[in-house]
């Protein structure tokens, strides 16, 4: 296949099913996954609303100019999904592959893509779309790219609301943050939009990075941002505030770094956390020193805000 050809991989679950079949899928995906919840439109078709009940589509994509590569890999998802829809305990269909030209993948995104009001006061626009901005609206406008993190899912809505919270507490103005995987910087935009002096953003995908710096040059906030290829420990730290949208179980594997990050007295904000591996996720923060102080969930996802108490 030509070099700017990609192949889709697309799984729809049951929302308790997404954090396994995105684990399966980022084995074969350098970039990751996407996951695109169910929602229905509003406002006159210029936003969007969690539509509560369906199942989510977990996407990733792979380069297709290996294409003996592409077959493995096709291969292996397709028997690693077998195996967890063998269990029967959740939906999860099967394995939908498709060719993506990345010319074509801007209009790919576009029809997965709403206005999206989170919060009180944030909006997510997609630069395509058209928004009519309420006086106290901080429109966000974004371009996902190939990258993770278009607010649509529910551990991003959770991060975007416990962003806003920190602002409306007086956390954020004038503070340093760290996004850990950082996707389409949907999460350091917003914290720089409200305030903070500067957010380093870090991801392992460098198309995530790309995607980064150019929404942050859209929305004019550039300077505040420095993203970067990588993972922890960042260099700058310990942060203010660090923010994490990944999943439990390398929320679990990075807890050390990630408390190391966070400075005395300062905050952590870990999404990505299916219901029922909660648990695993507070007792590596106790075991850190985190402690989790507030609680968010949407549907079967949580959101921790954990502090780093002094001594």
């Amino acid at each position: 296949m030509p070099e700017d050809t990609w192949l889709e991989l697309a799984v729809e679950a049951d929302p308790e099913a997404v954090e396994a079949v995105s684990e399966i899928l980022s084995r074969v995906a350098p970039g990751g996954v996407a996951v695109e919840a169910p929602f229905m439109l509003v406002d006159e078709g210029l936003g969007a609303a969690p539509a509560g009940e369906g199942l989510a589509t977990v996407r990733a994509y792979l380069p297709g100019r290996d294409t003996a590569a592409v077959r493995t890999s096709v291969e292996q998802t397709t028997a690693r999904l077998a195996h967890l829809q063998a269990f029967g305990l959740r939906t999860i269909g099967e394995l939908q592959v498709r060719v993506v030209h990345e010319s074509d993948w801007a209009a790919a995104w576009k029809q997965h893509f709403p206005v999206l009001r989170v919060g009180r006061r944030l909006v997510i626009r997609p630069t395509w779309r058209r928004h009519r901005a309420r006086p106290d609206d901080v429109v966000l406008a974004l371009d996902p790219g190939m990258a993770f993190g278009t607010g649509l899912h529910p551990t991003t809505r959770l991060c975007l609301a416990g962003i806003e919270r920190w602002a409306d507490e007086g956390r954020v103005e004038g503070v340093r943050g760290l996004d850990v995987g950082c996707g389409s910087g949907i999460l350091a935009i917003t914290a720089a939009l409200l305030g903070a002096r500067s957010v380093a953003a870090v991801d392992t995908d460098p198309i995530a990075i790309e995607a980064t710096v150019a929404n942050a040059r859209r929305n004019r906030v550039a300077r505040r941002i420095r993203a970067r290829q990588g993972s922890l420990p960042v260099e700058g730290g310990p942060f203010d505030l660090v923010m994490a949208n990944l999943i439990a179980s390398l929320l679990v594997t990075l807890t050390d770094d990630l408390a190391s990050a966070v400075r005395v007295g300062g905050r952590l904000l870990a999404s990505g956390i299916f219901v029922d591996r909660e648990t695993d996720v507070r007792q590596a923060f106790e075991t850190a020193g985190l402690r989790v102080v507030r609680r968010d969930i949407e549907g079967d996802w949580v959101a921790l805000d954990a502090e780093r108490p002094g001594s």
